[in-house]
């Protein structure tokens, strides 16, 4: 796509987080109310990575907005490193979330509506994330990038936590869901460090 549909781009990209920041708001109400009905931390704790997922789409919607310079170097650091407290936040709820079940050993309900639902959010999330990588690509903006990812570690948590709520279901193997969590708790934690040393350099450029 040539550079001169940069704000067509721009365009795209907002409509790609509005429709991510839609889609995790009805996920947070859903999920935590399946959670709530069945007894499941598991669906509870991916609620509450929804809510999180929200403010780091909104940042990306402020960082690149049209009329505003979205390369511009202050405005790129402040939207990484707000992007890396959300990676960061994911990481401290999942990890905490899934230490507490590992070492209580806590089963989580069942919940087929749940796993259904997990089910259509992990191919939603992992279509958004490539879009938005794409388009992050094109107009050279690391926040949608590092939002990308988030999006995408969303769509892994969606598919361990499918997997989690299945096999304690039919195996009675209750840590397959807070292992899985644990996982991409690692993963987001690393992102936050990632996020943050690319925001002070982003800070130093001319």
């Amino acid at each position: 796509m040539p550079v001169t549909d940069r704000p067509g781009q721009q365009r795209l990209a907002l409509r790609l987080e509005y429709a991510t920041i839609a889609w995790n708001l009805g996920e947070a109400v859903l999920t935590i109310g399946l959670g709530i009905a069945a007894a499941s931390l598991a669906l509870i704790g991916f609620g509450a990575d929804s809510i999180i997922e929200v403010f780091a789409s909104a940042v990306v919607v402020w960082h690149i907005v049209p009329g505003h310079a979205i390369d511009h170097p202050e405005r790129t650091s402040r939207a990484l490193r707000l992007v890396a407290v959300a990676f960061a936040v994911l990481a401290v709820v999942l990890m905490t979330v899934a230490v507490r079940d590992l070492t209580t050993a806590r089963r989580p309900g069942e919940s087929p509506w749940g796993i259904a639902y997990l089910a259509a959010t992990a191919l939603v999330m992992f279509g958004l994330a490539v879009a938005k990588r794409r388009l992050a690509t094109r107009l050279a903006s690391a926040p949608l990038h590092s939002e990308a990812t988030l999006t995408m570690l969303d769509g892994i948590l969606a598919t361990g936590t499918m997997i989690g709520l299945t096999l304690n279901a039919v195996l009675g193997w209750w840590w397959a869901d807070p292992t899985a969590a644990l996982l991409v708790a690692l993963a987001a934690a690393n992102e936050a460090r990632e996020n943050w040393a690319e925001a002070g350099e982003a800070s130093l450029e001319p």
